[in-house]
């Protein structure tokens, strides 16, 4: 899933770059959430002192306390790897932008258009850089899991636990949620309990699914010809 931060001291122009967002994440099949600020200090707040992790940033730069550019400076060291667009009526403010290493600068005479390919560029070399990740929560951070190495997800009472290379991870969402938050085609359900990547699967043999790590999990009756279909359409287009 995708963080994304907005902040903008206009109420108007929030709701409008937020929009924009929304459709880059449905268009280009992202999962995110995106949260908005009308106060540059509180964005400073969550990211130096409550460690909001966030992977896109959307900044106005004329705001009052902290500008944009000040908020940049500042989250630098908290988020090395963050994304930032800025945006501004002021064609000047792009050379500055350029030597912050600022990924996109738009200006605001022409919002519509040249914010939506921004963010959509953005979200293409988040992805590209990550490969596909899923975050969760933990006790003190927000931790970034691959696509790629997670073997499972599995129903753990209301709850749902990952399997992963790095090892297993409890997080409070039910394993439906879970499931939409993935969004990618490699995760499918072979069970009511189970989540499997189709990456991880070496064969599927008396009802079972066994897995490169291993693990050999039961695939319900009711999902085992789906589930080999899948598989078989899966590996079809990726071999």
């Amino acid at each position: 899933m995708l963080h994304i931060a907005i902040c903008d001291d206009d109420n108007n122009a929030v709701k409008t770059h937020k929009k924009i967002a929304e459709t880059c994440l449905t268009q280009t099949n992202s999962a995110g959430e995106i949260i908005v600020y009308t106060n540059s200090g509180n964005l400073l707040y969550d990211i130096t002192e409550d460690r909001f992790f966030f992977d896109l940033i959307l900044l106005d730069i004329e705001m009052p306390g902290n500008t944009g550019m000040e908020i940049a400076e500042k989250i630098k060291p908290y988020l090395p790897n963050v994304k930032i667009i800025f945006i501004t009526s002021h064609i000047e403010y792009a050379i500055d932008a350029f030597e912050l290493s600022i990924f996109r600068y738009v200006p605001k005479n022409d919002i519509n258009k040249r914010l939506f390919s921004a963010i959509q560029d953005a979200i293409k070399l988040i992805e590209l850089e990550d490969g596909k990740a899923y975050t969760i929560q933990t006790n003190s951070r927000l931790e970034k899991i691959p696509y790629k190495d997670i073997y499972y997800i599995e129903r753990d009472g209301k709850n749902a636990s990952i399997s992963a290379a790095g090892g297993v991870s409890k997080v409070r969402k039910s394993l439906q949620q879970v499931y939409e938050e993935l969004n990618a085609e490699e995760f499918i359900y072979i069970d009511r309990g189970y989540i499997v990547n189709m990456i991880h699967i070496m064969q599927i043999k008396d009802g079972m699914a066994v897995l490169k790590n291993g693990v050999s999990l039961p695939i319900s009756r009711t999902h085992l010809q789906e589930v080999k279909a899948k598989v078989n359409n899966y590996w079809g287009k990726h071999i």
